[in-house]
C-alpha cells in the first residue's frame, strides 16, 4: 500500500514537471522569440536593451522609440518624462511618437542623401495599399542619428521608411513597421512578459 501511495506522488510531481514544460513552449512559441528577444523580422539579435535592428542588403540600422498617450496631461511640477518606450514599432494605443534612428552599417551611410516618409497600411478592396501621412526631404545625417516626432491618432498598421540614394547613386530602402493598438494576443504578452523577460 505504501509503495502504490509513493508512486502515486512521483506521477503527481512528473504531471506537474511536464505541464511546467508545455506552458514553457507554448509561451516560446506564442512569442516566437529567441533568447535574445527578437522578433523573427529583426536583424539577428534584434532586440537590445531597447532598440531594435533592420538589415537590408545596403543599409542596417537601430530604432527605438518613446510615445506618449494621447489622454495624457502634462502635471506642471513634472521632473520625469512621461514618454513610455515601445518594443520594435508596437505602440499599445494611439499616441504621440517619437523614433530614434541609428545609421549602424555602413559607417559611410551618415553621408546618403536620405529622407522619412510615414504611410499607413490600408486595406481597400481587399488590397494593401500605403497612404502618405509624412513626408521629410533627403539630407545626410553626419551624427548618424535621424529623430522624428509625429502623432499616430488611429489604431492600424503603419511604417516609416527611409529612401534615398547611397554613395554609389544606388537607390536604398527600409522599412521599419509600426503596429498602434493590441489585439488581445498583445495584451495577453504583455501581460506575462515580466515573467518571460530575459536578463
Amino acid at each position: 500500500m505504501p509503495s502504490r501511495t509513493k508512486l502515486s506522488l512521483r506521477q503527481q510531481q512528473f504531471a506537474i514537471l511536464l505541464g511546467i514544460i508545455v506552458v514553457f513552449i507554448t509561451f516560446s512559441a506564442f512569442y516566437r522569440t529567441s533568447s535574445q528577444g527578437d522578433l523573427s523580422e529583426t536583424y539577428p539579435k534584434g532586440f537590445r536593451g531597447g532598440a531594435c535592428t533592420i538589415e537590408t542588403n545596403a543599409l542596417t540600422i537601430g530604432y527605438s522609440g518613446y510615445y506618449l498617450p494621447e489622454s495624457y496631461e502634462t502635471p506642471k511640477d513634472t521632473i520625469r518624462s512621461a514618454y513610455v518606450p515601445i518594443q520594435c514599432g508596437r505602440v499599445p494605443e494611439p499616441a504621440t511618437l517619437n523614433i530614434s534612428i541609428d545609421l549602424l552599417y555602413p559607417e559611410s551611410a551618415r553621408e546618403f542623401q536620405l529622407r522619412q516618409r510615414l504611410v499607413k497600411v490600408e486595406f481597400i478592396d481587399n488590397k494593401e495599399e500605403e497612404l502618405d501621412i509624412l513626408t521629410t526631404p533627403a539630407k545626410r545625417h553626419p551624427s548618424g542619428v535621424i529623430t522624428q516626432a509625429f502623432k499616430l491618432s488611429e489604431p492600424g498598421q503603419y511604417a516609416i521608411y527611409l529612401e534615398g540614394q547611397n554613395d554609389q547613386d544606388i537607390a536604398v530602402q527600409l522599412k521599419v513597421p509600426l503596429k498602434v493598438g493590441f489585439s488581445w494576443k498583445d495584451h495577453f504578452r504583455t501581460m506575462f512578459s515580466t515573467f518571460l523577460r530575459k536578463e
